[in-house]
């Protein structure tokens, strides 16, 4: 699902992170771009699985 307005910005990350990223990115053959976004992305979706099952069980 591509999106068609993505927004850039400014990114202050240490270089030993970004250089983890980066060979982690290459490893998956992805920008690091890329791979910050995929990794962003995956966040996202665990945190929204525990704040579901989190509204579940206080429905319970």
């Amino acid at each position: 699902m591509p999106e068609k307005d993505k927004k850039a910005f400014a990114l202050r990350i240490s270089p030993t992170l970004l250089k983890e990223i980066e060979t982690w990115a290459a490893s998956e053959f992805r920008s690091t771009n890329g791979q910050i976004e995929f990794l962003l992305n995956e966040a996202i979706k665990s945190h929204r699985k525990k704040n579901n099952k989190k509204t579940n069980d206080d429905n319970v």
